[in-house]
């Protein structure tokens, strides 16, 4: 069995086990597109990305003459397919040294993505590096230290509480020294509309760019899969603070709310680069459009 099809069995028992028993070969009525409303939202689609497949659903069975529930199926994933847009490769190459900033709420899964993501990229032969810039919590610190010596990364860090712009400076600073062509800063996370928060991640902003000019090449926003539509609200606040430019969805494998990745995609206006589908290190793996909408819907 693919990580796909593995990882977002929840999703899929709760989305398509209802589908699945509304697709059997009846005619479409208006409970078809009642029931099938029901179902997305239930899946946490959102009701902006439910009314734009609904509306691809109805205009397209009008057009080719479709008249019962089993030919549903087909049409249906091309309308999911077309919701979401490949990711772009990650603008990590091609200069001495590339800066991802990560950032995201606490819980989110954030510190353990940034070690998946090391592991990752070090087995691609990149030279990484991690910041743990997340200064506000010793836990924070530590769990990134632990992850480093995993996955065979140096860290550099500091005192809990100490500032972090001044860490990511030195950070930046021991990449060049070291000849590291990628490092990876992790950031605080508290609560998602706390001001001081996204003033700070304002700072840190400036001081990659003061130290690297057209850096941080990416900024990854880490959410929670299992919040559903909380992390919609999470991805707009950071969006506007930190100019995102991937997103990374963390643990699908214990949600049956994997459809929140459409809504997503939709209301924060970036590309999911990467999905958390397990546990292990090497379940965070790069998103697919196909693979993630073939995973959901098994019929």
């Amino acid at each position: 069995m693919g990580i796909f099809k593995r990882g977002l069995s929840r999703t899929r028992q709760s989305l398509v086990g209802r589908i699945s028993q509304m697709l059997g070969n009846t005619e479409i009525d208006e409970d078809t597109w009642d029931d099938l409303e029901a179902s997305f939202i239930q899946a946490d689609l959102g009701l902006e990305t439910t009314e734009t497949v609904l509306d691809y659903l109805k205009e397209t069975t009008a057009r080719e003459g479709i008249t019962r529930t089993n030919q549903l199926d087909k049409v249906l994933k091309e309308s999911l397919y077309a919701l979401l847009d490949p990711p772009p490769p990650l603008n990590i190459t091609g200069r001495d040294l590339s800066i991802i900033l990560i950032v995201g709420v606490n819980g989110s899964g954030k510190t353990t993505s940034i070690a998946k993501l090391a592991n990752r990229f070090k087995k691609e032969g990149r030279n990484v590096m991690l910041a743990a810039g997340d200064t506000f919590r010793a836990a924070a610190i530590e769990q990134l230290q632990t992850w480093g010596e995993r996955a065979g990364v140096p860290v550099i860090a500091n005192k809990p509480g100490s500032d972090p712009g001044a860490v990511v400076y030195d950070a930046i600073q021991a990449a060049q020294a070291r000849n590291a062509d990628l490092l990876i800063i992790d950031t605080a996370g508290r609560l998602h509309n706390n001001y001081n928060l996204m003033r700070e991640l304002e700072k840190i902003r400036n001081v990659i760019s003061k130290a690297v000019p057209d850096a941080p090449h990416e900024v990854l926003l880490v959410l929670d899969g299992t919040t559903g539509q909380n992390a919609l609200k999470q991805g707009q606040k950071f969006a506007e603070a930190t100019n995102v430019t991937g997103l990374i969805i963390t643990k699908l494998d214990g949600t049956a709310r994997g459809g929140m990745i459409f809504s997503v995609f939709t209301e924060v206006g970036a590309p999911v680069q990467f999905i958390g589908l397990g546990e292990g290190i090497d379940d965070l793996v790069r998103f697919d459009v196909k693979q993630f909408v073939d995973g959901l819907f098994e019929f």
